[in-house]
């Protein structure tokens, strides 16, 4: 789909002026992506998580079935989904299953997915990440995905789920530094980023505002702090923050969107606000138009900043917008990448984005 963009750049002197943006982070990096599902026991909550780890791999990548990645009963459930789905949700990643771990040692960037979804909703994201040398590790909130709202048991969405999903993703870190997991031996735990969607993105505020081993975090379509769902307080996170907006957000509306365009002014630290034109709430997710409740950000719709017919944005684009600005945010600021630094600041022209920083 073609489109004409408007960019407005926000410059300030936290860049160096003669450094151009990395333009790289908009592509697959240098490496190929293996990935490999593995299982957190948690022994004093009694709660076995399930988590996709997303990593270097010296293996050859293929194009896998996203379903595939999945195990019975919900491998086949997915693939149901997606053969009466839409074209919007993704079907297919280039990844080497359970492919070998490359040399080296790389920083890790924990996910957490949106409410009533599952880890697995945001790998575009992970494997862009991934291919430029971090490693991404996705935890499924038991008890809060896409298969249990399926059966007609949703989560709440509170501030003692906020606990659970919390503990979930520290549990997981914990895991990771004690050894045994497919990547604890490339993690470098002295470079910790936090990355959530939805009621992710209040997740990663808390897991930053609790863990001093998150070195910065991004929400993306949320607020951190969140007056519906107590537990986070922006005073209280000293990390780089990135906070990324869904402008036509039919899910939170306008009224989420100000809560984050609040908390990108409250942010202690260095911060930046993306703002995607014509991007809905599902935009970035590789979920996107796959269920009823994922509907907004896929085909036909009507704008909640202005009651007008449009068309959302075309859905890999959106997810490549969400994994071009999380992998140049965390090579900024948890590598020190002048050229991710700069081009997180300065925008692109390939997207249609409204960037601030401070």
């Amino acid at each position: 789909m073609l489109r004409s963009w408007l960019v407005v750049i926000c410059l300030c002197a936290c860049s160096d002026p003669s450094v151009p943006p990395d333009r790289s982070v908009e592509s697959p990096g240098g490496w190929p992506v293996g990935t490999s599902r593995f299982t957190v026991t948690d022994a004093a909550r009694s709660r076995d998580l399930v988590v996709q780890a997303w990593y270097p791999t010296d293996g050859a990548a293929t194009d896998t079935r996203i379903d595939q990645l999945e195990v019975d009963p919900f491998q086949a459930q997915y693939a149901t989904l997606l053969a009466s789905a839409p074209t919007c949700p993704s079907r297919t990643l280039p990844v080497a299953v359970d492919g070998p771990v490359g040399a080296g040692s790389f920083p890790v960037i924990l996910i957490s997915h949106c409410h009533s979804c599952t880890r697995l909703s945001n790998a575009t994201t992970a494997i862009r990440l991934a291919s430029h040398g971090f490693v991404a590790v996705s935890v499924e909130h038991l008890g809060d995905t896409l298969w249990e709202h399926l059966a007609g048991h949703d989560a709440d969405i509170d501030a003692a789920e906020l606990d659970i999903r919390q503990l979930d993703i520290r549990a997981t870190l914990d895991a990771v530094a004690a050894g045994g997991t497919p990547i604890s031996a490339v993690a470098d735990l002295t470079k910790v980023g936090m990355l959530g969607h939805s009621m992710g993105a209040v997740t990663a505020g808390r897991v930053a505002q609790l863990d001093p081993r998150i070195t910065a975090a991004a929400a993306l379509c949320a607020p951190m702090e969140n007056p519906l769902i107590p537990g986070v307080a922006l005073a209280d996170i000293h990390v780089p923050l990135m906070f990324m907006v869904a402008v036509e957000d039919n899910s939170i509306t306008e009224f989420g969107n100000k809560f984050i365009r609040d908390n990108f002014k409250a942010a202690t630290s260095t911060a930046y606000k993306i703002e995607v034109a014509d991007a809905g709430h599902w935009s970035v997710s590789d979920l996107d138009g796959l269920v009823d409740i994922f509907a907004p950000g896929c085909g036909e719709a009507m704008r909640q900043t202005d009651g007008s017919d449009f068309t959302y944005l075309d859905p890999p684009t959106g997810r490549n917008v969400a994994a071009s600005y999380a992998t140049a945010f965390f090579a900024a600021t948890l590598l020190d990448d002048a050229g991710a630094r700069s081009y997180v600041e300065q925008a692109s022209p390939s997207f249609g984005v409204t960037v601030d920083h401070h």
